[in-house]
């Protein structure tokens, strides 16, 4: 089992940046796919990035493709996203999540674990 806390959320003006991080517990952290969501309100759910368990795959939604990155740091339990030239439509409650082993999914109902989210809100 694992348990992921986010962080590095906050407000910033269009074109900015942020780097959000998650923060697993448990020593088997490396054996875990793991992936971002959004949830802008009124909206469901969406996948916006994932990494596999090595850090040797990475897939993104289109519409972040280019400005996002996702990276993890094992060694340190934690998952990254970078992310670039913030635009409105980014604005959403952010979630990482964690998918034992397996390949990088994008539906919600393939991920075990959750954790809080973390608002990131992008001024026009």
């Amino acid at each position: 089992q694992v348990q992921l806390v986010e962080s590095g959320g906050g407000l910033v003006q269009t074109g900015g940046s942020l780097r959000l991080s998650c923060a697993g517990s448990g020593r088997t952290f490396s054996t875990y796919v793991m992936a971002w969501f959004r949830q802008a309100p009124g909206k469901e759910r969406e996948f916006v990035a994932g990494i596999s368990w090595t850090g040797g795959s990475t897939s993104y939604t289109d519409s972040v493709r280019g400005r996002f990155t996702i990276s993890r740091d094992n060694a340190k339990n934690t998952v990254y996203l970078q992310m670039n030239n913030l635009k409105p439509e980014d604005t959403a409650v952010y979630y990482c999540a964690a998918r034992y082993i397996g390949n990088i999914v994008t539906t919600t109902r393939g991920y075990n674990y959750w954790g809080q989210g973390t608002q990131v809100t992008v001024s026009s």
